[in-house]
């Protein structure tokens, strides 16, 4: 895609969807498709990214507590569903799992990344 198109469609896409419009937007800028919330038997998955010989399933998890245990499960479970990586986003300033669930990230093999709503490059605008 050329770049206006994807701008056009980043901001469409975190004016609908807010924090899961933001991460989507990263992997469309990326160069990857996108399905925002799509459905599976276990749940939505938040969104699904696709291409250049991968496939992600990426949950976003907004809030001022670490992720349990259970969040962690959950995306490894729905990303076995659609064949995909597991990748949990921390969006914002939410803490990193820990104990059991930073043990669970790591045996399960899902990715865990951090966005900073603050630090993203469509926000940038030339004066």
């Amino acid at each position: 895609m050329v770049l206006a198109p994807v701008r056009f469609s980043q901001k469409r896409l975190i004016a609908k969807y807010g924090p899961l419009g933001v991460v989507a937007a990263r992997y469309l800028e990326a160069g990857l498709r996108i399905r925002v919330n799509h459905p599976t038997r276990l749940g939505p998955i938040h969104v699904l990214a696709w291409g250049h010989g991968q496939r992600r399933a990426v949950e976003v998890y907004n809030a001022p507590t670490p992720p349990p245990r259970e969040v962690v499960e959950r995306i490894a479970e729905k990303a076995k569903l659609v064949r995909a990586t597991p990748v949990l986003v921390l969006y914002g300033a939410t803490p990193a799992p820990r104990g059991e669930a930073g043990e669970a990230a790591r045996s399960l093999g899902v990715r865990v990344r951090r966005i900073r709503p603050s630090r993203l490059p469509h926000e940038v605008r030339p004066r």
